[in-house]
């Protein structure tokens, strides 16, 4: 099953118990625009690269779309399209006045020298500046690019439109962005944690974890989850995977990862196959990486009671009916994982209002935020009576057909 085809599935299980019309799913789940570019540029050697580059536009009856640009192998146009309206959901769920896009190039951006990558980023540009503005479509950073990334967009695209530094979303402080944006997806990760685990009279302490994935974000939710007593047992990256049933020193292991570009080889703990961190004898499994890693043939080996998504769509779709089945609680990325798009959204305000708001504020802001979609959550889940997942695009999919509804479309 194909990401698009997984999305919908949800989608349509969220309109059936909306009781929504066919040509109102028809328009809802039918992107606004679908983009596809040539990039070229001469690299460092003189020779001429090529490389394919995608933006799909999936909605903006609830505000200007939004949306990551991925720079890795395997971009193509099914994935960003999945992508789109996953993000169109995320930001319902959080009730942002945003819609939802998703951008990427296939390449990989370890590839490419800094230069190179300077130009294609600007050379993408150069062919999105007519879609993109901060009142229509804003992109940030997502897989394989970063705050510099953003940086050069603003540069290139300020050459057509003027000084634009709202136009896209995690950039350096210098330059516009928002105190907090950082570690601001591994908090919101923390947050839902906290909300989830006080329902049952619990604290982030009171488990142990395992994370799949140590960059930005989870590095962030392990060093968070540690400062606020959680014991991280086991942690996986692309280099390999470390754990410690005492749990591990997470301040220790992120200087060495950082140093050795990898956990691998880190003496605080024996070592695992990295595969193996999702399997863990652990209460919470935290997937931080790529998507599909929970599929229907290993689901039957997952020993966690919780599963956080912090990854983008982590869990196919049969492998999310067996762990229900299971008895597995996960808490959905279009939730849990909304803390990243949420500071974005205060560093757009903060670009329009042209005043920048202290990290503390940052801070508090997020966790009202989570909360609140909590608590809108569960009101959901029970009103329905069904698990996180459902309630969670039926949440979503409820606010923008309500949106649809309200502007006449």
């Amino acid at each position: 099953m194909t990401p698009t085809e997984a999305a919908n599935k949800y989608f349509h299980r969220a309109a059936d118990l909306l009781e929504l019309n066919d040509r109102l799913r028809r328009s809802m789940l039918t992107p606004y625009r679908e983009i596809k570019v040539e990039c070229s540029f001469i690299k460092d050697d003189g020779t001429l690269a090529t490389y394919v580059g995608f933006r799909v536009q999936h909605d903006n009856s609830r505000g200007p779309m939004k949306g990551g640009i991925r720079f890795h192998p395997e971009v193509n146009i099914d994935e960003v399209n999945a992508l789109a309206a996953l993000m169109t959901w995320k930001t319902a769920v959080v009730d942002l006045p945003y819609g939802g896009a998703k951008g990427g190039i296939s390449v990989d951006p370890k590839s490419l020298s800094r230069a190179e990558l300077q130009r294609l980023t600007r050379v993408l540009t150069q062919k999105l500046h007519e879609v993109i503005g901060t009142y229509s479509d804003i992109p940030a950073p997502d897989m394989g690019t970063n705050a510099q990334t953003m940086a050069w967009i603003v540069d290139e695209y300020s050459k057509f439109r003027g000084y634009s530094p709202g136009v896209v979303t995690g950039k350096p402080v210098e330059l516009g962005g928002s105190l907090g944006r950082e570690a601001a997806t591994g908090r919101g990760v923390l947050f839902a944690a906290e909300c989830l685990f006080a329902d049952s009279g619990k604290k982030v302490s009171d488990y142990t974890y395992a994370i799949q994935g140590f960059g930005n974000v989870g590095s962030w939710a392990a060093r968070l989850i540690h400062e606020a007593g959680g014991r991280v047992v086991a942690i996986a990256d692309v280099s390999g995977g470390v754990r410690n049933k005492d749990g591990l020193d997470i301040p220790a292991l992120y200087a060495y990862a950082t140093a050795n570009k990898g956990v691998k080889g880190f003496p605080g703990g024996e070592v695992i196959p990295p595969e193996d961190v999702l399997f863990e004898h652990v209460d919470v499994v935290i997937p931080a990486a790529l998507g599909d890693v929970f599929t229907a043939e290993n689901a039957s080996r997952v020993r966690a009671k919780y599963i956080i998504e912090a990854a983008n769509h982590p869990v196919d779709f049969d492998a999310d009916t067996i762990l229900n089945n299971m008895g597995v609680i996960m808490l959905p990325d279009i939730y849990a994982n909304a803390g990243g798009v949420t500071v974005s959204y205060f560093e757009w305000v903060q670009n329009i209002q042209q005043y920048r708001w202290d990290e503390e504020h940052v801070n508090n802001a997020l966790r009202k935020t989570m909360q609140q979609a909590y608590a809108d959550l569960k009101a959901t889940k029970e009103r329905y009576k069904c698990d996180w997942r459902t309630a969670a695009f039926t949440l979503a999919v409820a606010r923008v057909s309500h949106a649809w509804s309200l502007r006449g479309l």
